[in-house]
């Protein structure tokens, strides 16, 4: 056997008596502790995600109180608080964590080996070193990839083709997210179709209608956001948005009904119930450092009639057609 070969062997037989003692254990007690840790700070902000997690699990056969007790954590946001919850969570020697954006995964990353973690949505795991590769993780941590920027400019091009009138498009960013600075394919884009554009860098939620109103003055007629912080602050975005008059898109198909005009994006709710497949994978045996990540397979365009009526825009019917949902 090669050295290198061995090495890899024994780094993961040290690395992974995990699958048997988390397999062990939940047969052993019969209930599983499931950690999620989450981005937004209650249940009440996830509740498009929180719903379809959970149902996800019930139907995989674990039931709240029964055979299983899920931990859930609401860092609302906020780095510190990432930190300390990823703490708790391992700390209270959950079975396994569910961390539902990169940060989570992040902060979980250098604080244990041993409990096995599902990230639902990260850009690019490979280059956060989450894991070796999509194909062998390697180590305690798998799930799904969002393959953001490969998007972000096809968003471009449906912003253009909604609004023909396009020249200069606001990339709004939120400068603590790793996501939402995954707009390369957008930047090439704007070149290919003769526009301009420029990132606008938003604080934080109290800053948002200060960047909406700045996005109109510094000549911009359409915006593109991503991020976590503006799927949760969707009322308060989607709200500026309309009053602006901003025709905005997003990767977010569940932000587009708070005033966003459309969005093309993975379907997430469909990453949520297959991350709890992965959950289930792990907890019955499976080793996470085995179980490839996975890329969206199905991905949704959302136009809001709604909010091109209050911008004064004709849908064209090439966009509709291709739609998977239209808001009336």
């Amino acid at each position: 056997m090669r050295r290198r070969q061995f090495i890899h062997l024994l780094g993961a037989a040290a690395a992974w008596p995990l699958a048997a003692q988390v397999a062990k254990s939940a047969s052993r007690d019969r209930v599983a502790r499931i950690g999620v840790l989450w981005h937004a700070g209650s249940e009440d902000e996830e509740r498009e995600y929180y719903s379809v997690l959970m149902q996800a699990f019930r139907d995989l056969g674990y039931v709240e109180g029964k055979n299983a007790e899920f931990l859930h954590r609401y860092p609302a946001e906020r780095i510190e608080r990432f930190e300390q919850l990823a703490k708790d969570l391992v700390d209270s020697k959950t079975d396994l964590i569910v961390a539902v954006n990169i940060r989570g995964a992040a902060a979980l990353k250098p604080i244990t080996r041993a409990t096995p973690v599902v990230f639902v949505l990260a850009a690019d795991p490979v280059a956060a070193k989450l894991v070796e590769s999509l194909a062998r993780p390697g180590g305690n941590m798998t799930g799904l990839s969002l393959m953001h920027g490969d998007l972000s400019g096809k968003r471009v091009a449906l912003l253009k083709e909604a609004v023909p009138g396009l020249k200069r498009v606001a990339f709004v960013i939120d400068p603590s997210d790793p996501n939402s600075h995954q707009i390369g394919g957008a930047r090439t884009t704007v070149e290919a179709l003769g526009l301009s554009s420029g990132d606008v860098r938003v604080s934080g939620p109290e800053a948002v209608e200060e960047v909406f109103a700045a996005i109109v003055k510094d000549g911009y007629d359409g915006a593109m956001i991503g991020g976590s912080m503006f799927f949760n602050e969707r009322k308060r975005v989607g709200a500026a948005a309309l009053a602006n008059k901003v025709p905005t898109i997003s990767l977010i198909a569940e932000a587009v009904p708070y005033g966003l005009l459309m969005s093309y994006g993975p379907d997430f709710p469909e990453f949520f119930r297959r991350a709890a497949g992965y959950a289930d994978r792990i907890l019955k045996g499976a080793n996470p450092a085995d179980l490839p990540g996975e890329q969206p397979t199905r991905f949704r365009q959302v136009v809001n009639l709604k909010a091109a009526k209050a911008l004064g825009l004709a849908i064209p019917q090439s966009l509709l057609v291709n739609a998977d949902e239209t808001i009336e």
